[in-house]
């Protein structure tokens, strides 16, 4: 039984009184519970609420990973990676960075040694990689010494050694039968300014206008071409022509003195 509010065929509120309704049990019914509110399995979802804990049902654990899932078609067993052999995160055959930017220590340190002993024997290939981080190093640090010797004369150094550049590279592909690459006349050239570079830096503590200041250019041009020389004849496989090929080079390297000097 259950209270309702009662009206009278003229419109007026008769007041509150008891009515017989019995949807409400049924509702209960249908809902999952009886009357004693004992919980029942819902018709409509099918789930069994009474075998859960609270009245929830399990819910899946989703913290848990499938390790037999595929992903994008490859399928993961035995701990193997889901990356396959084009995945860019497989990093294992790529090549280190400074080497696909063309910076191989290794081949920057054997030409140094080369030109710190001009007897010593290169092998050709590394001789023609045109590696430029060197030489520009090598640049650097000559213009340094000079600047530090009260001498600003970097314009001086990248134009004349431009165009000496230029000019041993029209005439190397003149004298030799393979020819050669303007980069690799720049690497050879540029690394051969080294003993320049001693030069220069004698003569921030030295005064090379005298006596002791032209033999020290002098061995320091001499040394420059043999050295430029013999990598080049190496090279280009041009043993018998040597002396050809070093005597542009002095010229190059004896200018690269009387700016050290002078």
């Amino acid at each position: 039984m259950s209270g309702g509010y009662g009206q009278s065929p003229d419109g007026f509120d008769q007041g509150f009184f008891q009515t017989n309704y019995a949807g409400y049990d049924d509702q209960n019914q249908n809902a999952g519970y009886d009357g004693g509110g004992q919980q029942h399995q819902y018709a409509a979802g099918g789930y069994d609420y009474s075998q859960q804990q609270g009245g929830y049902p399990a819910q899946p654990n989703i913290f848990t990973p499938d390790t037999s899932s595929s992903y994008a078609g490859y399928t993961q067993t035995d701990g193997a990676s889901p990356m396959g052999p084009g995945d860019p995160n497989s990093f294992e055959d790529e090549p280190p960075l400074l080497e696909e930017l063309g910076i191989n220590f290794d081949h920057i340190t054997q030409k140094t040694m080369t030109v710190l002993n001009p007897t010593k024997e290169t092998d050709a290939s590394i001789l023609g990689d045109g590696d430029l981080a060197g030489p520009l190093v090598f640049c650097l640090m000559f213009g340094s010494c000079l600047l530090l010797g009260g001498k600003v004369h970097f314009g001086y150094i990248y134009g004349i050694g431009g165009i000496g550049c230029v000019s041993l590279w029209c005439l190397l592909n003149m004298m030799s039968l393979t020819g050669v690459s303007v980069w690799t006349v720049a690497s050879i050239l540029g690394y051969c300014l080294l003993p320049m570079v001693f030069l220069s830096g004698a003569s921030i503590i030295l005064s090379l206008q005298g006596v002791l200041g032209q033999i020290m250019a002098t061995l320091s041009v001499g040394w420059c071409s043999l050295s430029a020389s013999k990598l080049f004849v190496s090279a280009l496989a041009m043993h018998d022509q040597q002396l050809l090929v070093a005597y542009p080079c002095a010229l190059l390297y004896g200018v690269f003195a009387l700016l050290t000097i002078f």
